[in-house]
């Protein structure tokens, strides 16, 4: 019977191990997400679980051999040595998430809408709190509400979106 299993891979090595996967006609699940790095050259696409994929199988016409010592793994995730199942519902569940983060626009924008606080991380800004306006399409940039003393309202100033990070809400007292 097929039964989902989480298999690790050697450090980086998730997209390789991926590939080997579909080779032998094996169904994986490899959940990635968009980011915005700061770093330009730095990936835009990354694991949502680094250093572990999913795999759908049934180990006994499989072999478990031939997971535990695939190219680029690491191995089955196993509890007293053998390998932890995973809930059908929990793969569901993943898929769920990974489609909302990329709808909301990728890592960074995952749960922002505008009047959240946010905290410049980076430029000449860095330090200062702000509060999110809206995702400038088509780029990855953000326009942000900066508050200055100057400015009662906030003063409007566009950045790359890897310069900025939420901010718990205030409680009230």
């Amino acid at each position: 019977m097929k039964h989902w299993y989480a298999m690790r891979s050697h450090p980086h090595k998730e997209d390789a191990l991926y590939q080997q996967l579909l080779r032998k006609e094996h169904e994986a699940f490899y959940p990635r997400i968009r980011v915005q790095p700061v770093n330009p050259r730095a990936r835009k696409i990354r694991p949502y679980f680094p250093g572990y994929l999913f795999i759908c199988a049934d180990i006994e016409e499989t072999g478990l051999s031939e997971l535990n010592f695939m190219p680029y793994g690491s191995g089955l995730v196993s509890f007293g040595g053998e390998p932890a199942v995973i809930p059908d519902n929990l793969i569901a569940a993943i898929r769920q998430r990974v489609s909302e983060i990329e709808a909301a626009g990728g890592e960074l924008f995952d749960g922002l809408s505008s009047g959240d606080p946010v905290r410049v991380e980076s430029g000449p800004f860095k330090g200062y709190e702000a509060i999110f306006d809206t995702r400038i399409p088509g780029t990855q940039r953000v326009k942000i509400l900066l508050k200055m003393l100057s400015s009662y309202q906030g003063l409007p100033v566009e950045m790359d979106a890897g310069s900025i990070k939420r901010l718990p809400p205030k409680k009230r007292s």
